[in-house]
């Protein structure tokens, strides 16, 4: 872990901001395991601090658009833990009214614009809502996070290429955890991958460790600040890893077991509570730390849990085509 000048209380924060995104994911996945989730969960673990650094650097006033794996980036924006928790299980008080599950999470209140289940969709999006913040002469900007699966499906190109010809105000974020599902994005993807692609159409781009939270969040904060001095879009490609399969119950036989044990040696978790041993902070503090993310989240769960379904009378509200969506149901 990079960084040894820093504001320890901050980071302190941050360890516990990253062990709440844990911690909220464990339940969830328990909460599927139990059957209480109707769909999949896709956890972010071990991409944790690549929600904390980037999602951290951006303002509420700005726009965040995440993809399927997006637990860990909507609570950094602000999200209310227990309306999260309710969503997954599709119960009422759900921050999407139990509708849109774990792949479609959104909350408007908090500038999070939406998680995507569809690969690449949200780039388009994104390009869309800084379109639309430039025409508005708004001071502010959107953060995409997509995965390395998407950059070679066609809204890859097409958003980079919109945003770059009008000099929209958003930071692309290639979240690489190395697997498009089930299979490593290095077979399936040509060249040296996002960082030239984006530069090929003149958008400054960068890479950087996932893992180390202070280095990615130095260099999330500098292309936010370019971004806002009205200098176009940027893109930022954070390598990391998801120790986990591509759903909670993928086992990902597809990986070597060794491979797997390195990475966990390079959790962002494990780096950061290491970083702010070595600064003086006591196991016994860091361990206080981490049990109120996981009795915060239990909680959140006992209160889904107990949460009502959506009355039969909602389901048909929040549908753009009332009329068809009726007939449709009959």
């Amino acid at each position: 872990m990079s960084g040894q000048n820093f504001d320890v209380l901050r980071v302190q924060a941050q360890y516990h901001l990253m062990h709440r995104i844990r911690a909220f994911e464990q339940c969830a996945v328990e909460a599927l395991q139990a059957g209480d989730v109707p769909g999949p969960i896709h956890p972010s673990i071990g991409q944790e601090a690549c929600a904390v650094a980037i999602v951290g650097s951006v303002a509420k006033a700005d726009i965040l658009l995440s993809t399927h794996r997006g637990h860990g980036h909507t609570l950094v924006k602000g999200a209310d833990a227990k309306a999260m928790m309710c969503e997954l299980l599709g119960r009422a008080g759900g921050c999407c009214g139990g509708k849109g599950g774990s792949m479609h999470i959104a909350d408007f209140g908090v500038g999070m614009l939406g998680a995507n289940g569809v690969v690449g969709a949200n780039l388009l999006i994104a390009a869309g809502a800084a379109h639309a913040i430039a025409l508005k002469g708004e001071a502010r900007l959107v953060v995409n996070i997509f995965g390395d699966g998407a950059i070679n499906r066609g809204p890859f190109l097409e958003a980079l290429n919109w945003a770059k010809l009008y000099e929209l105000p958003v930071l692309f974020v290639c979240e690489d955890n190395r697997f498009s599902a089930t299979t490593r994005t290095a077979d399936t993807t040509s060249g040296p991958g996002p960082v030239a692609r984006a530069q090929s159409l003149g958008i400054a781009a960068v890479s950087a460790d996932g893992n180390d939270l202070l280095a990615l969040e130095d260099v999330a904060q500098s292309l936010v600040a370019q971004i806002r001095a009205g200098g176009g879009p940027r893109l930022l490609h954070a390598k990391t890893y998801r120790l986990t399969g591509h759903t909670a119950t993928d086992s990902a036989p597809y990986r070597d077991a060794d491979e797997v044990a390195f990475q966990r040696t390079l959790d962002p978790v494990t780096r950061c509570r290491e970083l702010l041993r070595t600064a003086g902070v006591s196991a016994t503090e860091l361990d206080r730390l981490e049990e109120q993310a996981n009795q915060e989240m239990g909680a959140a769960l006992a209160f889904a849990r107990a949460a009502p379904y959506p009355a039969d009378s909602e389901a048909f509200t929040d549908v753009q085509d009332l009329d068809w969506a009726r007939e449709s149901y009959v």
